[in-house]
């Protein structure tokens, strides 16, 4: 990713469509602009969408751009491993998959989400911790 300090999600890239490609006679112009993409043209979706999907990218790289512009290039580079780090340690099984480590190093400790509160039980079945630990060791 290039760095930026956009604050919104750049929009989706505009498509072609008939007016847009048409010849003097209102045809639309193969030679000039390749066949047409009829599923480009249907496809009726607003850039919201697309906003949303990357809202916290976008955000996470003003942050890191920032950091970048004001400490030097090692302040997101030390961010970067510090996260990888985090992300990469080991779970117990049966244990809830919450990590408070990485929610600070993103920012995100101040927020209330549904995944702090049920802690991912919504979404899976209940586990037997001693089952679980079993079946990782092998035991």
């Amino acid at each position: 990713m290039e760095p930026s300090l956009r604050l919104v999600p750049k929009g989706t890239e505009k498509i072609a469509t008939i007016s847009d490609t048409a010849n003097s006679l209102g045809l639309h112009d193969t030679l000039t602009y390749g066949p047409r993409n009829l599923a480009a043209e249907v496809k009726s979706t607003g850039g919201i969408k697309d906003r949303l999907e990357n809202w916290e990218e976008t955000q996470d790289m003003t942050k890191l751009t920032a950091l970048r512009n004001i400490y030097g290039m090692h302040a997101p580079m030390r961010l970067l491993m510090e996260r990888k780090i985090v992300n990469s340690l080991p779970t117990f099984p049966g244990m809830s998959k919450s990590n408070l480590h990485l929610d600070i190093l993103m920012g995100r400790d101040e927020l209330i989400e549904p995944a702090d509160i049920f802690l991912g039980m919504e979404t899976s079945p209940p586990t037997d911790p001693r089952r679980e630990m079993e079946k990782a060791y092998r035991i």
